[in-house]
């Protein structure tokens, strides 16, 4: 299985990014096909109790790295991409691995 992580930075107005991301983003994102299973997080703290290093975290696992290539190059998931520059203004930080165990 492969797995694509998208971090996102703490944004400059968190209210306006998570409604603009409930409202907006994931709608667009939701018409992306071909992913196995998808997770969001928005992160509360770091294992201290001080701010996390990130505000939110979305995985989109794929059955094979050929089905990830071919989801992530579908019209859908790069409509998705486009948006990210709408709202998230902190930053975003996509990571591929292969996942194991």
């Amino acid at each position: 299985m492969f797995k694509v992580t998208v971090l996102y930075g703490h944004p400059a107005d968190p209210a306006a990014f998570e409604s603009y991301y409930a409202n907006t983003h994931l709608p667009i994102a939701a018409r992306i096909k071909g992913v196995s299973r998808f997770e969001l997080t928005r992160f509360t703290a770091a294992p201290d109790g001080s701010r996390p290093a990130f505000h939110r975290m979305a995985e989109f696992v794929f059955s094979s790295e050929a089905q990830m290539n071919e989801t992530m190059g579908s019209a859908a998931a790069q409509a998705a991409v486009a948006d990210l520059s709408n709202f998230a203004t902190g930053g975003v930080t996509v990571l591929i691995g292969e996942v194991s165990g």
